[in-house]
């Protein structure tokens, strides 16, 4: 039987743990979770879009919100380990898109996490989530195309 070749992620990164990410217990306090994801997230939108401001400057838009995130926790992430963070997909609609993560410690998944997002533009005085389709083609294009 042939092992599976999965696909490579779209962006990855990794965080020591440290102490003070822990609870009492010695396990990673839930909310720093979402916080890794949050933060994998904005590496990946410096490395393909050139960051947060420069995706919005160039899209006219207020910002790449949250709208909501889900985490499903497999095992314990403690002090001392190095957390590898990936995102492994992401879903385009037409006003949201949905970032798949995983969390892995020596290679055992730890956790796995989405984030369903939007491009937030002005219209009419009010913010609302705008077309996301030119920021797929810039994220997919990468930060100088």
């Amino acid at each position: 039987m042939m092992a599976e070749t999965l696909p490579a992620p779209v962006f990855s990164a990794t965080y020591d743990v440290s102490f003070g990410d822990c609870d009492p217990a010695g396990i990673v306090f839930y909310p720093h979770m979402f916080a890794w994801l949050d933060r994998t997230f904005h590496g990946y939108l410096k490395a393909a879009g050139g960051g947060h401001a420069a995706v919005c400057e160039a899209l006219n838009a207020k910002g790449t919100g949250l709208i909501s995130a889900d985490c499903q926790f497999r095992r314990p992430v403690t002090d001392g380990d190095d957390l590898v963070v990936d995102i492994t997909a992401i879903d385009w609609h037409e006003r949201t898109y949905k970032v798949a993560y995983e969390g892995r410690v020596k290679g055992a998944v730890a956790f796995e996490g989405t984030e369903t997002r939007a491009l937030f533009v002005e219209k009419e005085g009010r913010m609302t989530a705008g077309d996301v389709s030119p920021l797929k083609a810039r994220l997919q294009r990468g930060k100088d195309g």
